[in-house]
């Protein structure tokens, strides 16, 4: 449950983000000179909070796993290699537990924690450290940071993520556009599997139905950013992926609820949905290490 005293707002150059840690650590808002990039309902019902993986608005993070897991068929379970299963909600717990919180020393960002608690074992038998950090670098940067780490003494399976909601009238989707590098497509079937690639294009209208849930693969590097082209808004949104010493992204992935949502998802992921069994973006870190996975939304207006 959250409330008003729970959030933490952080402003910089005419931008401001609002936070709930104690809500699994969630970004709710990101205003640039007053404009909402970040889609959030309002008005939320208090009560919401009792359920906070059915708001759709913010940036949920998405840990240890993303996406839906499946064994023998049945969703939310997952296999070890030693053969023992597990239950684990569709986009693992962290969005469901509160995040300890620190400022950063300039006041211009925030650092979220995560660890292993009796809530997290049952279904995820694991020492981890998780931290998600949001900095304004400037009026039209956000950067964001995801860091996991291995206490423990084995490997720490893990594939984590985001679920940006930029916000989006339903009726502009048509005109407004997403711009990728070189992709494969690839989609989730029914029993979990995931389909064969099919080659990506370089733009798609958000009026595409076809990309509603489709996950698009980097196929090699590049230093061209992902980028949301939103023009009934009068701005773009690029997504500045390669950035130092960050883990590498294995995909974005491209989703919306329905014809009349008024927000639009991009969500940057390490590895795709069943990762844990089909290995494509599957992290082990050793014991003792840790690795971020670090990118920028930068805001552009467009004439």
């Amino acid at each position: 449950m959250s409330s008003e005293a729970d959030i933490i707002e952080i402003e910089r150059d005419g931008a401001a983000i609002q936070i709930a840690p104690g809500a699994g650590g969630r970004l709710m808002s990101w205003r640039v000179g007053g404009e909402k990039i970040i889609h959030w309902p309002d008005p939320l019902d208090p009560a919401a909070w009792n359920n906070a993986a059915k708001i759709r608005g913010g940036n949920p993070l998405l840990f240890p796993f993303l996406g839906r897991h499946f064994v023998d068929g049945e969703i939310g379970k997952w296999r070890d290699p030693d053969g023992t299963v597990h239950d684990l909600a569709t986009h693992g717990f962290a969005r469901n537990l509160p995040f300890s919180a620190t400022r950063d020393a300039d006041g211009h960002g925030l650092r979220m924690t995560l660890v292993d608690s009796d809530a997290t074992r049952g279904g995820y038998p694991f020492a981890f450290r998780f931290e998600a950090a949001y900095r304004l670098v400037d009026g039209k940067t956000l950067e964001v940071e995801l860091t996991t780490s291995n206490p423990g003494e084995v490997a720490l399976p893990y594939y984590a993520g985001h679920h940006f909601y930029f916000e989006l009238p339903h009726d502009q989707r048509a005109e407004s556009s997403v711009e990728l590098p070189r992709t494969e497509r690839r989609h989730q079937l029914p029993d979990g599997a995931i389909s064969e690639p099919q080659t990506g294009q370089s733009r798609y209208s958000l009026g595409d139905a076809s990309i509603v849930d489709v996950f698009h693969c980097f196929t090699g590097p590049s230093d061209q950013p992902v980028r949301l082209n939103l023009p009934g808004l009068k701005r773009s949104i690029g997504f500045e992926l390669h950035q130092p010493d960050s883990v590498p992204w294995y995909c974005v992935t491209t989703w919306t609820e329905a014809d009349t949502s008024d927000f639009y998802c991009v969500e940057p992921w390490i590895g795709l949905p069943d990762a844990i069994h089909n290995g494509r973006g599957l992290r082990w870190l050793a014991p003792g290490k840790t690795e971020t996975a670090s990118l920028r939304l930068v805001v552009t207006p467009l004439e």
